[in-house]
């Protein structure tokens, strides 16, 4: 199927650009691989977020994504596994599907870092999660271990007391110890741009090389969001990349 746009995650900064193009008269696609609102979702309480402190990231999310869905903008569950650039077209191809247009917009963010080799082996069969506040109810009364050392460690491991009978705290470099029967990995966050990799330019750490206004270093690719080389990465950056993106987009298929 053939769209004007193709939006590529549905975190906040890849519905804000949907809600532009679509209100613009674009024909556009959003696709997201997991759950649309992003890793802002597992936030209980977003303070930053002006007009609404305290807001859940949660509930938040639900709003942007009514609005998307009033606006009538299609949204698909899909992972994006290849994107061919040829002749200023662009093909996307899915686990589902086969897709066209004449821009993108990649707002994928980040995802968490994995396991060592090492460590991975010594979880062996015992489930790994990677947000606390989403999977902790599920091992009430259990032991579990958190691997990692900085904030969002802590904040695993203070969320987790209050419903796991003991937690482990270790670093990304010590044995998992057998009595822990889920693992909790908070070892920090990596950008998602592998699907990318080939098509635009990555900085030294492989986010995207792209300035405010979003466009990159390939024609009709633009970056958006966590996902993008930049000094600060909030939910109202975020939005404001969305919006940045999304003008960029249409003065690129004006032309």
């Amino acid at each position: 199927m053939k769209y004007d746009v193709i939006v590529i995650g549905a975190g906040m900064a890849g519905l804000t650009a949907a809600i532009y193009l679509k209100r613009a008269g674009k024909n556009i696609l959003v696709l997201e691989s997991n759950v649309v609102g992003g890793q802002i979702i597992s936030a209980l309480a977003v303070d930053n977020w002006p007009g609404e402190p305290g807001v859940s990231g949660a509930d938040l999310m639900k709003k942007v994504n009514r609005q998307v869905e009033e606006l009538g903008v299609s949204v698909r569950y899909e992972d994006v596994l290849k994107i061919v650039k040829k002749n200023h077209k662009f093909s996307v191809a899915t686990d589902e599907d086969k897709y066209s247009c004449d821009a993108i917009v990649v707002a994928t963010g980040t995802e968490p870092r994995k396991l060592s080799e090492k460590q991975a082996e010594d979880a062996g069969m015992r489930p790994i999660s990677y947000c606390a506040t989403c999977d902790g109810a599920l091992y009430k009364d259990k032991t579990v271990v958190v691997v990692g050392s900085g904030n969002t460690a802590k904040h695993e491991i203070k969320y987790l007391e209050g419903i796991c009978s003991k937690v482990y705290h270790i670093h990304h470099d010590e044995p998992i110890p057998e009595e822990a029967e889920a693992v909790f990995v908070a070892i920090g966050r990596v950008p998602a741009t592998k699907i990318v990799v080939d098509l635009v330019e990555l900085d030294s750490k492989g986010y995207i090389e792209a300035d405010e206004d979003c466009v990159t270093s390939c024609p009709g690719v633009f970056a958006a969001g966590d996902c993008r080389t930049k000094e600060v990465r909030q939910l109202v950056t975020a939005a404001g990349d969305g919006a940045a993106a999304s003008e960029a987009v249409l003065r690129y298929l004006e032309k």
